[in-house]
């Protein structure tokens, strides 16, 4: 049975730490990666000196300092030279007479990955019989051919030593570029730090995780590395990683909006603390899938609770609506007819609740389009308009750019219809109400409607969003805010409510920023359907439209294409797909820049995956016509 590569390392370092020799490892940025114990013994290194990233100018100044090399004049000079040779990287071979009269060979080899791999032997031996061979040639004759019997030995003994060695160097190379290979492929950031708190080890994976940021930061501060405020956030687990306690955390990066995970682990070993293992990844859409679940559990629960009732209060209300018909076109006395009017208005108004219940329990998926916000605000403003108070202000500032963006027009509108008429029963009759959209981080649209009424109570900020929560006594339903946060969360989106310090109350929606395709000429089109007769139908509707078409039946054949086929111009996928992925996972995995994706799908609209879908990508509903292919792919609004 193989070995794992913790026993494989562990086998290494204790085979280099059998051999005659000294070695010592140090990385491209002259920081050591490996040193056996000869090293140590060799030149008696102290500790901290011998611990991975243990930069060499450092061991160099000890050595220089101890009078390794002698007497030297000027030592800062000495040592930046030696520095600046090792940067070179080129193969040395050279002997010296060290400060105690021994003597020791040192060859250095670079290394294919950057940095170098140095050998040190003790020569002491072998220098003293050749200096007997010079001043006693003539007396110890007889003694020669032994000493260079010897001497052949001792050379025949070093040359295995070096096969040896460079086997070792050749096995740690190579495990050394296995283990950064699979670390550069994780979606996560992997790092070490050292006790100084500077990174020793990371495998550029940061900026992935946290954009803004650097990814080579190997010798730099995390607090540098990270900023001051993500450092603020993790310093307390940070602090108990180096005191010997591991932690796993959340935390929110606010420069890049992220929800990051992170892992703390202590470095130790025999009671040493050599720094902390990090590993962190960005959880963001776990997040909010998260939190969207949870909104899905309460709404199934109001739906649970509702739907009996509601269907017994609808038949109830059919039959008071048809009584107060009859009344009504009975000659009634004028309170009479007003009681009547007033029977039919409550009836009416709970009818209108009947169907926003049905609304907020159902699943209608979205339904993306090319929208352009100027003209989206501009109408929302003209609808708002007349149902605003006289010397109510609704303001609009608008810096999302031209260009159209994929949204479900009609969900928006009236998510912030609502809210904006929320906004005015809280101003009274006169205040303002500002509505805000812009774009952040390239990742969301935001929109933020802020007023100058009474703000959020405490109870409203922690519950508002919850189905039936009202602060409006018997005049309120307490399901328009739910609404907007059941609306938004099915278009991939988020709600933050707030109270700002000047005053009144702000509610911000984030959604997915998905830019809409401009260019809609033909081109080169990924068709991915696991259906043979299916997928050959779509591909003469397509074609017919003078398109090229290239084939594949799982996301992961589909995405081998994508990386091989860089002029693939759109991809028309279905949901459901051969393998254990769909088209939702393949739309999940493309990275940025990726070509326009649309889906197609015979799933019924409250399927989960239609909703994932939908959500994503706009989606074409199974059967369709070469019309409607046409139409979808091309839709209105588009050049």
């Amino acid at each position: 049975m193989p070995a794992d590569s913790g026993t494989t390392q562990a086998m290494t370092m204790a085979g280099l730490n059998l051999i005659q020799q000294a070695l010592s490892i140090y990385d491209s940025d002259l920081r050591l990666v490996v040193a056996n114990a000869r090293f140590r013994e060799m030149f008696d290194i102290p500790d901290p000196l011998m611990q991975p990233g243990a930069r060499f100018v450092d061991t160099i100044r000890f050595l220089v300092e101890r009078g390794e090399y002698g007497e030297i004049a000027h030592k800062e000079a000495y040592i930046r030279e030696k520095v600046d040779r090792a940067l070179a990287f080129e193969p040395h071979y050279f002997e010296r007479q060290r400060a105690d009269g021994r003597w020791v060979s040192v060859e250095g080899s670079p290394l294919p990955q950057g940095g170098w791999v140095s050998v040190y032997t003790d020569i002491t031996g072998t220098k003293r019989q050749e200096n007997l061979l010079r001043t006693r040639s003539e007396e110890l004759s007889g003694q020669l051919l032994q000493y260079a019997e010897e001497l052949s030995t001792t050379n025949r003994e070093l040359e295995a030593a070096v096969k040896a060695l460079e086997e070792a160097k050749r096995q740690i190379t190579e495990s050394e570029a296995r283990t950064r290979l699979t670390t550069e492929m994780m979606p996560a950031h992997i790092a070490h730090v050292g006790p100084d708190r500077h990174y020793t080890y990371s495998n550029r994976r940061l900026t992935s995780v946290m954009p803004g940021r650097p990814s080579n930061i190997v010798g730099q501060h995390i607090r540098d590395a990270l900023g001051e405020s993500a450092y603020r956030s993790i310093r307390p687990y940070l602090d108990a990683a180096f005191d010997g306690r591991a932690s796993v955390f959340e935390f929110t990066d606010a420069p890049s909006t992220r929800r990051i995970r992170a892992a703390f682990t202590p470095d130790t070993e025999e009671g040493a603390r050599r720094g902390v293992y990090i590993l962190s990844m960005d959880i963001t859409e776990e997040t909010q899938t998260r939190a969207a679940l949870q909104q899905t559990r309460r709404r199934e629960l109001a739906a649970q609770m509702t739907s009996g009732l509601a269907h017994d209060f609808s038949n109830l209300l059919t039959i008071i609506l048809g009584m107060q018909s009859r009344l009504g076109r009975m000659d009634l006395p004028a309170e009479g007819a007003d009681l009547v009017e007033a029977t039919l208005g409550a009836a009416r108004r709970g009818g209108a609740l009947l169907n926003r219940i049905a609304d907020m329990t159902g699943h209608r998926p979205p339904k993306l389009e090319p929208v352009s916000m100027t003209p989206f605000l501009r109408d929302l403003q003209m609808l708002a308009g007349p149902s605003l108070p006289r010397d109510l202000l609704l303001r609009i500032d608008n810096t999302v750019p031209e260009a159209p963006i994929l949204l479900d027009s009609g969900m928006l509108q009236d998510a912030l219809l609502n809210l904006i008429l929320n906004a005015r029963d809280a101003c009274g009759p006169s205040g303002a109400i500002t509505l805000h959209a812009a774009l952040v981080q390239e990742t969301w649209v935001q929109i933020t409607v802020t007023d100058t009424g009474t703000g959020f109570s405490q109870e409203a900020l922690t519950h508002a969003l919850d189905p039936f929560f009202t602060t409006k006594g018997g005049e309120g339903s307490g399901l328009g805010l739910a609404m907007v946060y059941d609306t938004v969360k099915i278009m991939g989106g988020e709600v933050k409510l707030a109270n700002p310090a000047e005053g009144g109350a702000r509610v911000t929606l984030r959604l997915p920023l998905r830019r809409a395709r401009l260019d809609a000429a033909p081109g080169l089109v990924l068709l991915v359907e696991d259906n043979l007769d299916l997928r050959g139908m779509i591909r003469d509707m397509l074609t017919a439209q003078d398109h090229a078409v290239i084939e594949a039946a799982s996301a992961e054949e589909a995405r081998a294409l994508l990386d091989q086929l860089p002029e693939i111009s759109l991809v028309l996928s279905d949901i459901s797909l051969e393998g254990g992925e769909t088209g939702v996972d393949l739309l999940h995995a493309l990275p940025d820049g990726a070509p326009p994706c649309f889906l197609m799908t015979s799933l019924p609209q409250s399927h989960p995956l239609y909703l994932q879908g939908a959500a994503r990508a706009p989606v074409l509903p199974k059967p369709f016509s070469a019309e409607e292919l046409s139409a979808f792919l091309q839709p209105k609004g588009m050049p």
